[in-house]
């Protein structure tokens, strides 16, 4: 699975390492604000040789587009879902949001029926028997 987000960085973790089954790992953690119309925030981790540079190249506030997947694992019967992001590259500035929502056209919502008032008048004469 394949995703990408833009948004602006507002938090970088401190980078952590360690060595497993495999060798010496790194993992660095970042956090981004979306420029959605409600932003969201979203944590994703670099592995390894991505992390290099990393901090230099992109530091808080810049604006950024990452390409990411999505993976979970199971661990004693709980799920952990991980943003593992692997491609990471400048995005344009944010765009514009507007405080107050467009102008409406008058009423919430429109209706194509009949005002039934007016579509069946009083009428003294009607030939029902109650």
């Amino acid at each position: 699975m394949e995703l990408e987000v833009k948004g602006k960085i507002i938090q970088i973790l401190p980078l952590q390492s360690g060595t497993g089954r495999n060798g010496a790992w790194k993992k660095q953690n970042f956090v981004i604000e979306t420029f959605d119309k409600f932003p969201r925030k979203i944590c994703f981790q670099l592995w390894n040789e991505k992390t290099d540079n990393f901090e230099s190249l992109y530091p808080v506030n810049s604006a950024i587009s990452v390409s990411f997947n999505l993976e979970s694992r199971e661990f004693n019967g709980s799920w952990y879902t991980d943003a593992r992001a692997w491609k990471i590259s400048p995005a344009n500035a944010e765009p514009a949001r507007t405080e107050t929502p467009p102008a409406s056209s008058g009423t919430p919502f429109s209706s194509s029926l009949p005002d039934p008032v007016e579509e069946f008048p009083a009428d003294n004469n009607d030939d029902l028997p109650f």
